[in-house]
């Protein structure tokens, strides 16, 4: 029978952890999907980290690689036609694409967890949300049906779903989108994991209940002082709950800054025309700002930055090889463009 004490002690014993190094850390990571029209490029060097108790916002629109980097630290990329073909994905100093699958496998889940975009499609439909979350107790902790039967029942009350131990017998189909998106948060907080990854969890969800939604994971995150990584592509989501924001396109993060600083001064022409086409209440009645154009086929990304067709600043450089590194704009920014002090100064 597996117990709490001794899937710690085999966390505890891998080679290289440190307890004083960060909860997640990913540098230069890259993904691939080899397709039949090609090798599309999903994650071009990826690289960030993140803290305890720290929300970190990747931002970009739909296809930028947002999800697959989510994908890859979790370890759940279809191969094929996926493959992590460089990069690391580091826990506490470990290198989780060097563990194997059984030692990985210790990790997700009890360390690293994750919320899916799609909580109906996430969820067996066949089998009630009580035995979904009790099944956690049964596999990674050995516990007997009726304590893991109990600690689903807690768990429902800790995400705050009415009269829980009568729903814990309910099925997904059974509970409305917002009730399903909380069923999801309390699968992923189970086994009390120190980084929760959450795939746009507000999506197709009305706005007072993103609100709640949004605001549950803040306490939760609170009381656990968990590391958050929040994948999204709402600008206004992002503004209420992120401590940092990593601006990715094309599957490259362009532009990374504290919150504030993005909002108030983005030094990527990416990152500040997505802010131009946020609606505004003081605009009422003038044109919306759109962003020209369609980003690029992951099979076929321009040379240097990827965003050069559809930039209002670019110049030749822009469109020569390689890529623009990201510029350190201040200690605690970085921006992937020749031209950040024009952009910043563009106000």
């Amino acid at each position: 029978m597996t117990t709490d004490r001794d899937i710690t002690a085999t966390i505890d014993a891998l080679p290289g952890l440190d307890s004083s190094a960060p909860p997640l850390e990913v540098k230069d990571l890259q993904v691939e999907f080899r397709t039949r029209n090609g090798i599309a490029h999903a994650v071009n060097g990826v690289s960030f980290s993140l803290q305890p108790g720290e929300t970190l916002a990747i931002l970009g629109e739909s296809g930028c690689g947002k999800s697959v980097t989510a994908q890859a630290i979790m370890g759940i990329i279809d191969s094929p036609p996926g493959y992590v073909t460089g990069g690391e994905i580091r826990y506490r100093g470990v290198d989780l694409l060097k563990l194997p699958e059984s030692q990985r496998r210790k990790i997700r889940a009890n360390r690293i967890a994750m919320i899916f975009q799609d909580a109906l499609s996430a969820l067996n439909p066949v089998f009630t949300v009580g035995f979904q979350l009790s099944e956690l107790f049964r596999k990674h902790r050995g516990m007997s049906r009726a304590d893991s039967k109990a600690r689903a029942v807690e768990l429902l009350d800790l995400v705050k779903i009415p009269a829980a131990r009568q729903r814990v017998n309910d099925f997904p189909h059974q509970f409305s989108g917002g009730m399903r998106q909380r069923v999801m948060i309390a699968m992923a907080l189970a086994l009390d994991p120190e980084v929760l990854i959450a795939d746009e969890p507000t999506t197709a969800l009305d706005v007072t209940v993103q609100a709640q939604v949004m605001s549950l994971l803040a306490e939760l995150q609170r009381e656990r002082n968990m590391g958050l990584v929040l994948i999204t592509h709402d600008m206004g989501v992002v503004a209420d709950v992120a401590d940092r924001i990593s601006v990715m396109y094309a599957g490259r993060v362009v532009e990374e800054a504290p919150v504030r600083d993005i909002y108030a001064s983005p030094a990527h022409p990416y990152t500040k025309a997505l802010l131009e086409s946020i609606p505004r209440i003081d605009l009422k009645g003038q044109q919306l700002n759109v962003i020209k154009g369609l980003p690029p086929a992951l099979t076929n990304i321009p040379p240097g930055c990827s965003f050069n067709p559809r930039c209002r600043y670019a110049q030749d450089i822009c469109r020569a090889d390689p890529p623009p590194p990201r510029f350190p704009v201040a200690p605690t920014r970085t921006s992937a463009c020749h031209f950040w002090k024009e952009v910043k100064g563009d106000e």
